[in-house]
């Protein structure tokens, strides 16, 4: 299937959802799929379902609820947010495939900087050991998915501490950094586009 690429630069969070859900709502089945890859400000972002006990302590990161699935998580400068914009229909695979196939994307990146990662069946998400360096929540309606994952890259972790992220208390965190690769975001973000066209069955970019 065809693929339109998006970089979108540092942008606030409450934007982007809106244009997501935008985009979702105008799609056609002539629509074309796209991945949008960017930053976010810095900002904690609630699922549809979340529960506001994970947040242990005020800050001045503002908390957005947001209709994804999943808990509490933690965006800011130095991660990489692919939001998948996707016709789920044409895929004809089920939502659990879905989530092991975006998870896989970010294994097989790992991989090229031979770095063994995995996911968890019981906890969605892409972890090098114990600590977690992808996060993923999606929102499927009317047959398209959006939102998507992030990737920790080169930030500042320290805004982890705060939450349980994604709901599990004293989860760790890392990134790409921390495991000796020193990349910025952007190059992040070229290394990973392959992997998802692959995984996700998307044979060509349309600029």
């Amino acid at each position: 299937m065809d693929c339109r690429v998006k970089h979108l630069g540092r942008v606030a969070f409450e934007p982007v959802f809106d244009a997501m859900q935008a985009f979702t709502s105008a799609r056609t089945p002539q629509t074309i799929d796209e991945i949008w890859f960017l930053e976010h400000e810095p900002v904690y972002t609630l699922g549809l379902a979340g529960k506001t006990e994970h947040v242990l302590r005020e800050t001045d990161i503002p908390l957005v609820r947001t209709d994804r699935g999943g808990q509490v998580t933690y965006h800011g400068p130095g991660q990489l947010i692919s939001y998948l914009l996707i016709d789920f229909k044409r895929m004809h695979i089920g939502v659990r495939e879905l989530v092991r196939r975006i998870e896989q994307s970010v294994i097989d990146l790992m991989a090229d900087f031979e770095i063994a990662a995995h996911g968890d069946v019981d906890a969605p998400g892409v972890y090098v050991g114990s600590a977690k360096i992808a996060s993923l929540g999606l929102r499927i309606r009317n047959g398209a998915v959006y939102h998507g994952l992030s990737l920790n890259v080169d930030m500042d972790l320290t805004p982890f501490d705060w939450i349980n992220p994604c709901g599990y208390p004293n989860l760790k965190v890392t990134q790409i950094k921390d495991l000796g690769v020193s990349l910025s975001v952007s190059e992040v973000a070229e290394r990973l586009l392959p992997h998802l066209r692959a995984n996700l069955s998307m044979a060509k970019e349309t600029k």
